[in-house]
């Protein structure tokens, strides 16, 4: 291993140290295919320490008052926003995205930790006087303990921020286990969450695989589990966490599917579908994965769907700022969707686009597909069915809008959907009838902002309560209920003495 490789640290109560682990993994800038790093795979001991450490400082920060947790979040916000280019960068290296794209990321995490800096309005419970003749009620929510984010590769600091932020806002202690492809954001994240002011021990870091995941998930001391990944993984979580009573929510993969209607306008499907299919390579669970074109919407949109593909530049984000879409996160996750699209021709799918076998000079290590689109898709074809997470965009022909609904409604995921078109009556039936958490109507990626919930439906999602929003509050704290009389001195005391 190159001397210039370091290997990423954990923290315990604001020290950053490197453990002694008896395996690593590699981490890639996946534009040049270059190790940039390696990551310690934690053992249960090591996890042990973690959680016991979250645990110790839980006393202290569940009682110190909402307003102080909403400053040390007001001074995050201020060092995310100085230190935002930093951080886009440090995500277009690690995971390979565009800046543009990288931006966004970072964006949208900072809008959680803002939603997040309202706690104090945010938590405020409820009360009624007079539930009976002087008899009041109230309900307060109060944290739930140590909680455990568990994060994918995809959005280095959406995601994480989607977490810990409302966690602590609430009260709660947290310990941030990244992807092992992508530590490099999150470590910088919450040093700067330390820098801020933050007590120690209220958030943690660890690395690891299954075996550092499981021992989240079976250890005693944890009581919330929040898990954004693959679906099979997710379920795992979901089933493995519950059965060791923990509270959790487990976002799983997607299908997602894209209509286009014969009025829609035309230039705006595409621009939509584009962006939805392409952006970030496809490795989003908002992706575009599926474009359903109904009647004389496939000769008007198909063609110039086709050229707009045809035309995003491919290359190196950390070089080329003209690129219009960067690398697949690792070589062999590149060899997965490459194999998918040959399945789909070998099921009898039409390749319209191309992407296989780019070829991009600038980094000819860099893991690299162009924009792939699959015509003639069928319903018995596995690629239907399968979250691909590239980019690769399959389309599927109807005649009419019900036979194109019920196709959607019968895939097991249930994450977003959208339609193109110009009818309100044909939107308010897609809207109310497609089996799925999240619609757009002529948008193409319908992902919620910080403040409405990130709401997967089916096998998209496991557990009641989402990310982002209110519903985060409702995961992160518990609600308690105070049913109180009060007597006069001497009041009904049927037991004293005259």
């Amino acid at each position: 291993m190159s001397e210039t490789i370091a290997c990423c640290p954990i923290l315990i109560g604001n020290e950053w140290s490197v453990p002694d682990t008896a395996e690593t993994s590699p981490v890639y800038n996946p534009s040049t295919g270059e190790q940039i790093a390696v990551v310690p795979m934690c053992d249960a001991d090591i996890v042990d320490s973690v959680v016991r450490n979250a645990h110790a400082a839980l006393a202290d920060w569940m009682e110190t008052p909402p307003i102080e947790r909403a400053r040390v979040l007001f001074r995050y916000k201020m060092l995310l926003e100085d230190h935002f280019e930093e951080l886009a960068s440090m995500i277009v290296r690690e995971h390979g995205k565009t800046i543009t794209e990288a931006r966004g990321d970072v964006r949208r995490g900072v809008e959680v930790v803002e939603y997040a800096c309202g706690i104090t309005e945010l938590l405020k419970g409820e009360c009624l006087e007079n539930i009976a003749r002087g008899i009041d009620c109230q309900m307060v929510r109060q944290p739930i303990g140590v909680c455990v984010g568990i994060c994918p590769y995809n959005f280095p600091a959406l995601v994480p921020m989607w977490m810990y932020p409302m966690a602590i806002a609430c009260g709660n202690t947290f310990i941030f286990k990244p992807s092992e492809k992508v530590p490099l954001t999150g470590q910088r994240l919450i040093e700067l969450l330390v820098d801020a002011g933050l007590p120690p021990g209220v958030t943690n870091v660890v690395h690891g695989g299954k075996a550092c995941v499981d021992a989240l998930l079976e250890h005693p001391l944890v009581s919330g589990v929040s898990f954004v990944g693959s679906s099979p993984v997710a379920k795992y979580i979901h089933e493995t966490a519950s059965l060791n009573g923990k509270r959790v929510q487990a976002a799983g993969g997607a299908k997602n599917f894209v209509f286009v209607m014969p009025d829609a306008e035309v230039g705006k499907a595409v621009d939509g579908m584009i962006d939805g299919a392409f952006g970030c390579a496809g490795q989003r669970c908002m992706a575009a994965s599926t474009a359903v074109v109904v009647g004389q919407a496939a000769d008007d949109f198909l063609p110039p769907l086709a050229a707009a593909a045809r035309a995003i530049k491919v290359g190196p984000a950390d070089r080329d700022s003209s690129a219009g879409m960067g690398a697949l996160i690792t070589g062999a996750h590149l060899d997965r969707v490459t194999g998918l699209i040959a399945t789909g021709v070998e099921e009898g799918a039409e390749l319209l686009v191309d992407g296989r076998g780019v070829k991009v000079e600038a980094a000819p290590g860099g893991f690299y597909l162009a924009p792939t689109i699959i015509d003639r898709v069928e319903d018995n074809m596995s690629i239907c069915h399968e979250e691909i997470f590239g980019p690769v965009l399959n389309v599927m022909r109807f005649e009419d809008l019900d036979a194109a609904i019920d196709i959607a409604n019968h895939q097991a995921f249930g994450n977003g959907a959208c339609i193109y078109t110009t009818s309100g009556k044909a939107a308010r039936e897609f809207s109310h009838r497609i089996q799925c958490g999240m619609i757009g109507i002529n948008v193409g990626v319908p992902a919620p902002l910080a403040y409405f919930p990130f709401s997967g439906w089916n096998y998209s999602f496991f557990g009641d309560l989402h990310v982002q929003g209110r519903e985060a509050i409702y995961f992160y704290t518990r609600a308690k209920v105070v049913t109180s009389r009060w007597f006069q001195p001497g009041e009904g005391d049927i037991w004293h003495k005259d």
